[in-house]
């Protein structure tokens, strides 16, 4: 369901462009997010000499992550990072579309998932709770919509009124039943996507794992990027979110320092030249919100701003603030005819 870019700015600030982009993979799936991925180390170690860095980069949920870690004991930091890669082949394994024995698969064929892994319950539990709140804005049950938008575009076409209302027809949060011992659909031809929650959850998991360890300077990219503490030159970690209509720029940058951002953009997956038609889909009509062409949102958590930054796209940015400050997150806007929006303390760097 979601996505723009974000890149690590090393200490002089230049922009380390990612080798490949996870959103524009992802999103072939229905995802919706951002890339930030630091693949090399900023040079301005010595300004903090007591501390190593430890980067390692990987494929996880179908793209590139990567995880850097500083702490003074180097051989810590290595064993921190393995743990946190251990986290993440275990969200994989639960989450990924793109692996037929993942839960997430096993429950979209089946309908049905006995004996379901506690990360999976918890996850379909907060996206249960993001629905409600985003009064629908946020449903993880758009998957039949992108297959029928994925199929249509293999023709060279846009799917009719009443294939689109077919497919919606399959789409409802709330017939997803969860249970400790049983996950199960309420109707026929459910399937659910959790590309805009998954790579989220899988960058808290990831700090989490590193604070275990005793890290607490880090930087985590799923897909999504979280933080700790601050990057080797003491100053905050910086991020940069892609101009929706510009590759090659970026419309903004924000400051993290033990916080998390999630982008979703209209251009990652676009099933129309003008953008109108993309992965993000309004469950209430079965096509693409037409006022935002990317939400930025800051969190203090990676899996609230995941799909947060969905259902505020979906919503549109009045409703959205609402539910931006209910949750005490910060927003970025960038509206389709290039205007741009931030909430008063959006960490702007």
């Amino acid at each position: 369901m979601r996505s723009s870019e974000r890149v690590v700015l090393t200490h002089d600030d230049q922009p380390v462009q990612p080798r490949t982009s996870r959103r524009r993979f992802l999103l072939g799936l229905g995802a919706m997010g951002i890339f930030a991925a630091p693949h090399r180390l900023p040079s301005a170690l010595a300004a903090w000499p007591a501390l190593s860095s430890v980067t390692r980069c990987g494929k996880a949920l179908g793209a590139e992550v990567a995880i850097t870690a500083l702490h003074a004991d180097r051989e810590a930091a290595a064993k921190a990072v393995d743990a946190a890669f251990d986290e993440l082949t275990t969200i994989e394994r639960l989450m990924s579309i793109y692996l037929p024995s993942s839960q997430v698969s096993l429950l979209n064929r089946d309908g049905r998932l006995q004996n379901p892994h506690p990360c999976l319950v918890e996850v379909l539990r907060r996206s249960a709770a993001i629905s409600e709140k985003s009064g629908g804005g946020f449903d993880i049950t758009v998957q039949p919509l992108w297959e029928l938008y994925a199929s249509a575009k293999k023709q060279g076409r846009l799917p009719d009124q009443s294939a689109i209302e077919s497919a919606r027809a399959k789409v409802n949060w709330r017939k997803v039943e969860v249970g400790e011992t049983l996950i199960r659909f309420g109707a026929p031809g459910m399937a659910v996507t959790l590309n805009a929650i998954a790579q989220g959850y899988a960058a808290d998991r990831v700090i989490a794992a590193l604070r275990k360890h005793g890290i607490e300077h880090a930087l985590a990219n799923t897909g999504e990027i979280a933080t700790l503490g601050r990057r080797a030159d003491q100053r905050p970690w910086i991020v940069g979110i892609q101009h929706p209509r510009h590759r090659d720029g970026f419309i903004a940058t924000a400051r993290l320092e033990g916080r998390c951002m999630a982008t979703s953009g209209d251009y990652a997956t676009a099933f129309s030249d003008d953008f109108l038609y993309n992965h993000i889909f309004d469950p209430s009509t079965g096509r693409s919100p037409r006022e935002l062409a990317g939400v930025s949102i800051v969190a203090d958590n990676c899996t609230d701003a995941d799909a947060l930054a969905t259902a505020v796209f979906v919503m549109g940015h009045k409703k959205g603030l609402e539910l931006v400050r209910s949750m005490r997150a910060e927003a970025f806007f960038v509206f389709k005819e290039g205007r741009i929006l931030a909430t008063e303390d959006f960490p702007n760097a």
